[in-house]
């Protein structure tokens, strides 16, 4: 905790003096900004048009370019006018204001003073105030040597914008002679974005061309080629129409995959991996999902897939580039959290064990709450990507309010994908609670574990959903057996509010919500591990208060855990902006609510209320929170950096 909870009094921790201070430092920088004034602009240029277009043409007038330009005189000025007013109208025209019309008008200010001369010029510009009638409040213009010599003024009246009328797009070769021709001509009528009666510019009609082109390369056809394309345009009907063929090429379906950059591990690994078979016809998205899944293996610092198109189309080859990682990896970590205080961490990965081939990961793991020291050994894929895996655990955590010692061992399967997760595996669990009178158990379950990932985007999801199922049955090890089911849920969703196709969903506020449950279904004189049991409250949990706080609540104050699990929260997502535009930060306002029990009928919430902040920072996502525990009345500062579902 910093400084909250636990009825410790707040002090504001050191760190954030130094963070205080620095950004103090910063801002006096820049404030001072010794950087040197600029030299005066040969001219100012002055736009009036409707808004959209004053700023076209302001960002990409080729006029602009000669503004700093010192030396530049009259007869050269007039030079660029020329040309200006012909790019003017080119510019209006990517707009789709073919029949606009452009004056330019120069407003001569005479040449500027040089500094330190008291000489004024006889001649005095429109606009310009003696400084002794500036009214107060106000600032007299600049001297002389800071304007500009010349005004130049460009006047547009826009006219009518030239519309579509009318759009025809084709598709003809290979595809023709396939059963994807009406699926694909469907897709690029239906994704077309230029639709008759929109406003014609040369910015989106180049874009819907290459648009058209990605989604037809992207499925099937990946050599497709733009054959013929043409815009008409009718500047006396104000229409435009728009004409486009793409030329499909062959039909394209994987085969062998080509490996290069291996030497610890045998190519059939990434193969394996890949899981792409020869003759699967060619998408985009298969190819990538196949690079990413051969990527998060673990055995490989980097991968890239290419489709061969060189040679036979309907057994096209798959080159993959690897780079493996190394054999030995030792990592030192340090960090902190809220939840559990300051955190050491040390893990020893070898990837290709000696004789069994496989990867072990050693883990050490010290931190206020939990001490533990695992290792796991994970097995190369097969061909439908199913992984064996066997792991063991030595832990001793703060649970409830005794220290439990605990052992558990595991052995099944495992299957990860991109959106799913799946595993099957045996676990052994013993655990002594230090409680008095002490509590010694020890079960043994199968055990089934099921995840779906549906955001839009990870690690910041702004839509979706994430639901992760456990079931289990087992049995009580020790002088009696007795069987039990033990079952666990959870989801996450992000719903955003008054979302338009105008508007991205980083901008958009949502509201984010999750549930979680579990239940024991067993004889009530059954002692189970407290390990398979449930305790909640945290960071990630129930907010307000501290990790593993919420329990059942025994007669002499103390704290177990129980047989039931309900959870949920609810949190309104405000994104932050600044100038105009959505920052990296969101506000946050939620409430919490969590109960565990020994019986489903006496599950009673204790809620959590309170505002914080999201911050979308490179290493991943961090929360700020302080909530407060209405059951302890309590204020607690939560944080937490990344997700994981």
């Amino acid at each position: 905790m910093f400084g909250f909870g636990r009825g410790k009094p707040a002090h504001t921790p050191a760190f954030l003096w130094l963070v205080w201070l620095l950004l103090f430092t910063l801002g006096s920088a820049w404030a001072a900004d010794p950087r040197p004034s600029s030299p005066p602009a040969a001219f100012d240029l002055q736009v009036d048009a409707p808004e959209t277009l004053r700023e076209h043409l302001l960002r990409h007038l080729d006029l602009q370019q000669y503004r700093g330009l010192q030396d530049l005189d009259r007869e050269e000025l007039d030079r660029l006018l020329g040309s200006a007013h012909d790019n003017a109208l080119e510019l209006l025209a990517t707009q789709g204001y073919f029949g606009a019309q452009v004056g330019l008008r120069v407003e001569d200010h005479g040449a500027p003073s040089a500094p330190g001369d008291t000489d004024q010029p006889t001649e005095t510009t429109a606009g310009r105030t003696d400084p002794a009638t500036v009214p107060p409040g106000s600032s007299p213009a600049p001297p002389a040597a800071a304007r500009p010599r010349w005004t130049i003024h460009l006047t547009v009246q826009a006219g009518e914008p030239v519309r579509i009328s009318r759009v025809t797009l084709r598709l003809q070769g290979e595809i023709e002679a396939t059963n994807a021709l009406t699926a694909q001509q469907k897709d690029l009528d239906d994704s077309w974005g230029l639709r008759p009666g929109s406003i014609f510019t040369q910015a989106a009609w180049d874009q819907a061309k290459t648009e058209a082109l990605r989604r037809l390369s992207a499925n099937r056809f990946p050599t497709s080629r733009l054959l013929h394309s043409e815009a008409a345009i009718d500047t006396d009907r104000h229409e435009a129409v728009l004409s486009l063929t793409l030329d499909s090429g062959p039909d394209y379906r994987f085969g062998t995959l080509v490996v290069e950059g291996t030497r610890l591990h045998d190519a059939e690994l990434v193969r394996r991996l890949a899981q792409i078979p020869p003759g699967t016809v060619y998408t985009q998205t298969r190819l990538l999902e196949a690079q990413q899944r051969v990527a998060d293996s673990g055995y490989f610092d980097s991968v890239f897939m290419s489709l061969d198109t060189q040679g036979d189309p309907q057994n096209a080859t798959v080159r993959v580039q690897v780079r493996e990682a190394k054999l030995h990896k030792w990592v030192l970590g340090l960090g902190a959290s809220t939840d559990s205080g300051a955190r050491l961490s040390s893990e020893y990965t070898h990837r290709k064990l000696p004789w069994l081939g496989w990867r072990a990961i050693n883990k050490l793991s010290l931190d206020r709450e939990t001490k533990s020291l695992g290792t796991e050994l994970t097995g190369q894929p097969d061909t439908d990507n199913w992984r064996n895996v066997t792991s063991a655990q030595l832990q001793r955590q703060l649970g409830g309010s005794a220290p439990v010692n605990s052992l558990s061992l595991k052995a099944g399967r495992t299957k990860t994908e991109e959106r799913y997760d799946r595993n099957v595996y045996l676990q052994y669990d013993h655990a002594i609670t230090q409680s008095v009178p002490r509590e010694n158990a020890s079960s043994v379950s199968a055990n089934y574990a099921w995840t779906r990932r549906n955001f839009n985007s990870l690690p910041f999801p702004t839509q979706g959903f994430g639901l992760a199922v456990e079931l289990g049955a087992g049995v009580t090890l020790g002088a009696q057996r007795d069987p039990y089911l033990r079952s666990r849920a959870r989801i996450l969703g992000f719903v955003p509010v008054g979302a338009s196709p105008n508007r991205s969903l980083a901008s958009t506020p949502r509201l984010a919500w999750r549930a979680e449950g579990g239940a024991i279904a067993a004889r009530s004189q059954v002692v189970l591990p407290s390990t398979q049991r449930f305790l909640t409250g945290g960071d990630t949990t129930v907010r307000g208060y501290g990790y593993r706080e919420i329990g059942v609540e025994q007669a002499d104050g103390s704290l177990s855990a129980g047989r039931y699990l309900a959870v949920g929260s609810l949190e309104w997502q405000q994104p932050l902006r600044s100038e105009g535009r959505t920052t990296a930060w969101d506000a946050a306002v939620f409430v919490d609510a969590g109960a565990v029990a020994n019986q489903a009928s006496e599950l009673k919430a204790k809620v959590g209320v309170g505002a914080g902040a999201r911050w979308r920072s490179p290493v991943g996502p961090l929360a700020v929170d302080l909530a407060w525990g209405v059951a302890t009345r309590r204020l607690r500062l939560h944080l937490n950096l990344g997700f994981s579902f």
